[in-house]
This record gives C-alpha cells, sequence and structure tokens, in this order.
C-alpha cells in the first residue's frame, strides 16, 4: 500500500506536529537570543573555565578523569541506540502480532501491518541519528583528550603565551563540539520516547510531544541546575 495512503490526515498532522516540536526546541536552544540563558550554553563557558584552570596545574590526572568520564557516558548511549535499532526491528518482524494486539486496546484504532512498519522504521530513523551523534561525539571526545594533551605545562605556558593560548582554544573549541552531538544525541533519544506515543494514536503522539518539549526547555532554563550556574561571583560571596 502506498505510503500516502496508510498515514491519514491525522497521522500526518501529528507527525509534523512533532517534527516541528523537535526542530522548535533545537533552534530555541543551539540558536535562539535565548539560547544565552540556557544550561547548555553556560556549559559552554564552564568548559573555558575548566580549560583554563587545566592550564594552571602542574599535573593533569583530574583532566584525564574527566575525559575518560565523558568518553564512557557517550559509549553507554551509543551503546544502548544499538541495542534499541535491534530491538526495533525485531518487532518489525512481528507487526502483524503487534497490529492484531492494538485491536484489544482501548483508545486504539484497528492498525493496519503496513502502518506498524512504518511507525518502526521512523523509530529505528531516529535511534541511528541518535547513534551517530553519539558515535562523532565518542571520536571527538577522543580527539579532545589528544588536543588536552598538546596543551603545554604551566611553565612552557608561561614562557610561550600565545602558543598556550592557540592549544588551549584547539581543545576548547574540539569539547564543545563533542558536547554540542552528544546533546543532539540525547535530545534524539528524549524524542523518541515522546514518538512511541504515536503507537497509540496521533493525539497521543502530539500530547507526548508537548510534553517533552515543555519539560525540556524546563530543564534548561527554569531548572535547579541551570539556575546554579547563573550564580556571580557577588552572590556567591
Amino acid at each position: 500500500m502506498p505510503f500516502s495512503q496508510l498515514l491519514g490526515s491525522g497521522d500526518l498532522a501529528a507527525l509534523t506536529f512533532f517534527l516541528v516540536g523537535w526542530g522548535t526546541y533545537s533552534l530555541i536552544v543551539d540558536r535562539s537570543r535565548w539560547s544565552q540563558g540556557g544550561l547548555s550554553r553556560r556549559m559552554n563557558q564552564q568548559r573555558e573555565a575548566w580549560m583554563r584552570t587545566m592550564l594552571l596545574r602542574e599535573l593533569r590526572m583530574i583532566d584525564t578523569a574527566i575525559m575518560s568520564g565523558l568518553q564512557q557516558g557517550t559509549g553507554f548511549f551509543a551503546s544502548a541506540c544499538i541495542f534499541a535499532i535491534g530491538g526495533c526491528f525485531a518487532l518489525i518482524g512481528s507487526a502483524e502480532r503487534i497490529a492484531a494486539v492494538t485491536t484489544d486496546l482501548p483508545f486504539v484504532g484497528a492498525l493496519e501491518r503496513g502502518l506498524v512498519e512504518v511507525k518502526l522504521l521512523g523509530l529505528v530513523t531516529i535511534f541511528v541519528y541518535a547513534f551517530f551523534k553519539f558515535g562523532w561525539a565518542y571520536r571527538l571526545f577522543n580527539y579532545c583528550t589528544i588536543l588536552i594533551g598538546a596543551v603545554p605545562m604551566r611553565q612552557e605556558a608561561e614562557r610561550r603565551p600565545e602558543f598556550a593560548e592557540a592549544a588551549l582554544q584547539r581543545a576548547l573549541s574540539m569539547n564543545r563540539i563533542a558536547g554540542r552531538n552528544f546533546n543532539a544525541g540525547l535530545r534524539a533519544v528524549f524524542f523518541g520516547l515522546a514518538y512511541l506515543g504515536w503507537f497509540v494514536g496521533p493525539v497521543v503522539l502530539a500530547a507526548t510531544t508537548l510534553i517533552v518539549v515543555l519539560t525540556l526547555l524546563r530543564r534548561q532554563f527554569l531548572s535547579d541546575a541551570n539556575r546554579s550556574l547563573a550564580v556571580t561571583e557577588r552572590d556567591a560571596t
């Protein structure tokens, strides 16, 4: 059956709302004027503070431990995405059974096998996108570790401040790019959870999308974590 016939007007409207919600959230957090007060942007400032503090340290075991933690977290999410993709493909083989099960659920109309397969392929696409983001972030964090190793030690940095500053900026830029890709992958996972609402129905997809967008916006701009980064030096003293 053609794709256009599988999706009704309600499904198309809900899917459009889902994509617009994802894109709008990304635009607000990454590129809008409000992003300056967001958690992600403020953490980028703390990345610079970390690198400048590192430049003053005689020994950098702390910094290598931090990078190891970042890589392990990224690797964990990348592995989780692989398992999620495998699970989705396993469910595609049971699409007909899933369609039959939905007829017994309240508030859910009977689904055709083709529609179930389309929805599962969409979920696979989301997790594949997330995996590539996490995979690239893992590689960039690895590059950042090398760049941190190239930052001169304190005594050398004092003798050659311009060279040290250039090395620091390279490591900082790589760290920020890696963090941006990690955030994009994590965002895809959150919206993948919202996407699950589509298996219940288009109205539920719209509702779960709105819930995820509002929850993520609150965490970015109104959470305790963001307020803790907004504390000024005068407030701290």
